[in-house]
């Protein structure tokens, strides 16, 4: 197979969208008939993306073979409908860690080993590894950063190596930024010119320009970027902020981004089928009843601002589960420690259709998620607990309903006298030795689901297979007693016999579930268990 590849970098700043860019192109080449995947470059030293600050760099996704990846590689799996594994994914320690790993086995044949073209070598070696297995035809990578940042140099050396052995087969497109200062009014192209030359520096030549703003890019524009930056001009982008990223594909249809990266690597369109992703974005618009979901978590704050990113996975799936509902979704941030701090503003939670609560580690905001898991069970407001959610509802069950005083986790309190949610067996020896990157419970496994559960339900199956990143677990011991007390356990993992869903009788919907449903929900595909809790909560 002749395998093409386009990479896609970034100017002016970082959270230009160049995951969503590449996502929907990589979504429009696909509608045309060819087989696409997507590769994600992290130009961080750490190996993975488990061990980085989620407020700092978002989301860490979990692949289905159980590498926890950057949010990005979440972003392709919904728009390409296909699971990506870890061989798409590197970073820069990884990079450099294989590296080291060769020349230590003597895999370079004694040669002295250096930076150039050694890395660079490496990340070729892993893009082709990646498009091979994937027996992809056009593959899509995408570089982390910013041109002109250091950390990506070596990627970006990789890339132009591979365009000066292969010229025919890798192009280049630049995601950057068009500002429009308010007070001056008017579009500004010179943070991109500069962007363009700094990626000439580098040997690199666009060969796109999508051009990120507020605002559609006008004719003006377009015609200093074709000028200035030798790119031409219908292979300028324009790219503004839209009311749904999952409207982005058609805006690239229209421009006819595609069509034009094909015509570049001298291919021709094979087909033109984007009818069921146009009938999901028309769902979208479609819907007027709304739902107010309150998310609560931690991971908001940087400073004055909230973000998001932290959990994209489960905001993303609550959208595809209200598309397939047919209704609006109104989601609101919701900071657990500030029902610590006054229990009084638990009753805002009356204003919710339902109310959610995604995965975390540490003591941080816990007992303002535990008052929030009882308020909606008691108030008979829908709940969707996911992993850490699922095991604080069963830390407020026991507490509140068993009678179990100061029933914890020993994640929080190792010397609990009731720790109905205890570290996984086997962990403890990584804890000892401080081996914590890799080490948790990741990847898929399957789970037996408990006739007449309100999971079995929704699922409308016996066995299902999830995704998991948790390294503490429901204590075995105290599950007859919490069972006997009403709790249900409706889904067990059968190999270990370990409970991934709770559930609570009498309640419009409330399920507590141990692993990360959010990262197998698709647009074309909503997950179950997602489109059962938006039902409960708009019924």
């Amino acid at each position: 197979m002749n395998h093409k590849y386009l990479f896609v970098v970034g100017g002016v700043m970082s959270g230009v969208g160049k995951g969503t860019s590449s996502a929907a192109l990589g979504l429009t080449l696909k509608s045309k008939g060819y087989k696409v995947t997507a590769i994600k470059i992290d130009p961080y030293v750490n190996v993975d993306a488990g061990t980085m600050n989620p407020v700092e760099h978002g989301e860490v996704f979990v692949t289905i073979d159980g590498d926890e990846t950057d949010q990005d590689i979440g972003t392709y799996e919904r728009y390409l409908d296909v699971d990506i594994t870890k061989v798409n994914y590197m970073t820069t320690g990884r990079v450099y860690q294989s590296v080291i790993e060769r020349e230590r086995n003597l895999e370079y044949g004694g040669k002295c080993v250096e930076v150039v073209p050694d890395v660079p070598e490496e990340v070729i070696r892993r893009i082709k590894t990646a498009a091979e297995m994937a027996q992809a035809e056009i593959t899509l990578i995408e570089v982390g950063g910013t041109v002109g940042e250091y950390q990506n140099i070596l990627f970006l050396e990789a890339a132009r190596m591979m365009r000066a052995e292969s010229p025919d087969d890798v192009r280049f497109a630049l995601v950057s930024y068009l500002p429009v200062p308010p007070s001056i009014g008017e579009m500004k192209t010179k943070p991109t010119q500069y962007a363009v030359r700094t990626l000439n520096s580098a040997g690199i030549q666009p060969d796109f320009v999508l051009g990120r703003s507020t605002l559609p890019m006008d004719k003006p524009r377009k015609e200093k970027i074709a000028r200035f930056c030798s790119v031409p001009w219908d292979h300028i982008i324009s790219a503004p902020d839209a009311s749904s990223i999952y409207n982005i594909p058609r805006m690239f249809e229209d421009q006819d981004f595609a069509e034009n990266v094909l015509k570049s690597f001298g291919l021709t369109v094979k087909q033109k089928d984007l009818a069921e992703w146009t009938a999901f974005t028309d769902r979208i618009a479609a819907a007027q009843q709304s739902v107010k979901i309150g998310v609560v978590g931690k991971y908001f704050s940087t400073g004055d601002f909230t973000l998001s990113d932290a959990y994209i996975s489960v905001l993303e799936a609550i959208k595809h589960a209200c598309a397939e509902v047919g209704v609006k979704p109104e989601i609101a941030w919701l900071n657990s420690e500030e029902y610590e701090k006054d229990a009084s503003k638990l009753n805002e939670l009356k204003d919710f259709d339902g109310v959610l609560i995604p995965g975390g580690f540490g003591s941080r905001g816990i007992e303002g998620k535990i008052k929030v898991i009882e308020y909606a069970r008691k108030n008979k407001i829908p709940y969707l607990g996911l992993c850490y959610g699922m095991q604080c509802a069963v830390i407020e069950f026991a507490r509140n309903e068993l009678g179990l005083l100061g029933a914890n986790t020993t994640e929080i309190d190792s010397a609990t006298k009731n720790p109905v949610i205890h570290l996984l067996p086997g962990q403890e020896q990584n804890l000892c030795d401080s081996s914590y990157g890799g080490t948790l419970r990741l990847g898929s496994y399957p789970c037996k689901l408990t006739e007449g559960s309100t999971s079995r339900e929704v699922y409308g199956s016996e066995t299902i297979s999830e995704r998991h990143r948790h390294r503490y677990e429901f204590n075995n011991d105290y599950r007859k007693q919490l069972e006997d007390a009403g709790l249900v356990i409706a889904g067990v993992n059968p190999e270990k016999d370990l409970v991934e869903i709770v559930e609570v009788k009498d309640h419009p919907f409330f399920v507590g579930v141990q692993f990360h449903p959010e990262f197998q929900s698709r647009p074309l595909s909503p997950h179950p268990l997602f489109v059962g809790f938006v039902r409960a909560a708009s019924s």
